[in-house]
C-alpha cells in the first residue's frame, strides 16, 4: 500500500516490488487480484493517465509513450488502447508547439544548427522523421528562413 500512496503503479511494478520482499507468488496474485476488483490497481486507467500526463507535460509522441508503458509492464493491448486515444492531429499539434518554443531559443544560430537541434528534440520525444522534417521546414519557412536540407526519404 505504501508504494501506491507515492504514485500510481502498474500491476507488474507491484508484483516486482512484492517479489523483492520475498512475498510468495500466490499471495501476490491474491492481493493484486483483490486490488484490481476494488479498483486500486488498474493498468488501463494507469496507461490512460500516463499518456495524458506525459503527452501534455513532456510532449511525448505515441511511440515514446508506448515504450514507456511497456517498460512499466503494461500489456500490449492496454498500451495500444491508451496510445490510440491520442489522435494524429493532437500529436502533430503538440510537436508543432514544441518546435515553435525551441525555435525562439535558437534564433541567431545557423540554419543547419537549428534544424539539427529541432529534429533531434522531436526524435528524442518519439516523433517520426517525416513529421519532424515537415514541421521544422514549415516553421522555419514561416519565419522567412530558406530551408535547404534533404528530406528523410532523400537520405
Amino acid at each position: 500500500m505504501r508504494l501506491l500512496t507515492r504514485a500510481p503503479r502498474t500491476r507488474a511494478q507491484l508484483t516486482d516490488a512484492l517479489r523483492r520482499r520475498e512475498i510468495p507468488d500466490e499471495v501476490i496474485e491474491a492481493v493484486l487480484d483483490r486490488f484490481g476488483e476494488v479498483g486500486i490497481v488498474d493498468d488501463a486507467v494507469f496507461a490512460e493517465a500516463w499518456v495524458d500526463s506525459r503527452h501534455a507535460g513532456r510532449g511525448l509522441a505515441r511511440r515514446a509513450l508506448a515504450a514507456e508503458l511497456r517498460q512499466r509492464g503494461v500489456d500490449e493491448d492496454t498500451v495500444r488502447a491508451a496510445v490510440d486515444g491520442l489522435s494524429p492531429a493532437q500529436e502533430e499539434a503538440t510537436a508543432r508547439q514544441l518546435v515553435r518554443r525551441r525555435l525562439a531559443a535558437t534564433r541567431g544560430k545557423p540554419t543547419e544548427v537549428r534544424v539539427r537541434r529541432l529534429m533531434g528534440m522531436l526524435a528524442r520525444r518519439g516523433y517520426s522523421a517525416g513529421l519532424a522534417y515537415r514541421l521544422v521546414r514549415e516553421e522555419l519557412e514561416a519565419e522567412g528562413v530558406e530551408v535547404d536540407f534533404p528530406s528523410p526519404e532523400e537520405g
